[in-house]
């Protein structure tokens, strides 16, 4: 004879069920309400971080930053990077300000550096800088191999013109390919050279370097 099975009430499963989950909460509602309290704690802490430190100090760096870019603009590069005793310059705004300060400090610093001479200083910056804008972030790049191939560091500085151009394709492409046509040449890759001259006159006709990307083949092959 087979055993009977027996049944639970479905209202009784879902009263015993209630019944499990408040003993549960009970048991640790001394922890979950830790728990919601830390949470909301960490919530304010991190909004108040955000609204009264974040926020006035980046407004403060902008604002020192206009003065830096004035100079910049000027070509008073030293001024722009230093400061004049009044205004801060760019390495200052970067020490005090860290990551609040507006990202384009860095590409400023770092071409007032190349202009300054002084090359490494002007890696160290360019290299920090990182924009959404492919236009200005291959300025950037080209600019890093102006820095390389100042320190005579041929391969770094082929090695970031071929960055730039391939970076965004416009007519300032034009110009990184002929830096990294001439570097070419001046490593003796004279083949290599070539193709690039090559590519400048397929991809940028109307270019001014690509009217006289034959004149730099005739040159190499005389």
């Amino acid at each position: 004879m087979s055993k009977k099975i027996k049944h639970q009430d479905p209202e009784e499963s879902v009263e015993n069920a209630l019944n499990k989950t408040e003993q549960i909460i009970e048991k640790h509602k001394n922890t979950l309400l830790y728990s919601v309290i830390a949470i909301l704690v960490i919530s304010a802490i991190g909004f108040a971080y955000q609204q009264l430190y974040r926020k006035p100090l980046k407004e403060e760096a902008l604002a020192q930053t206009f003065v830096a870019e004035q100079f910049f603009r000027a070509d008073s590069f030293a001024l722009a990077l230093n400061g004049d005793g009044n205004a801060l310059g760019f390495n200052q705004i970067i020490d005090e300000y860290g990551s609040t300060a507006a990202k384009s400090v860095y590409l400023y610093a770092g071409i007032s550096e190349l202009q300054l001479g002084n090359f490494d200083q002007a890696i160290k910056h360019l290299k920090k800088y990182k924009s959404d804008d492919p236009i200005m972030q291959a300025r950037a790049l080209c600019n890093i191999g102006d820095a390389y191939a100042s320190l005579m560091n041929n391969k770094e500085a082929l090695n970031y013109y071929l960055k730039a151009a391939n970076h965004a394709e416009n007519v300032f492409a034009a110009g990184y390919l002929l830096k990294a046509a001439l570097m070419q040449e001046e490593l003796g890759n004279k083949v290599e050279a070539i193709k690039i001259y090559e590519e400048i006159k397929v991809k940028y006709p109307q270019s001014m370097e690509g009217y006289e990307a034959d004149k730099y083949i005739a040159r190499i092959k005389q």
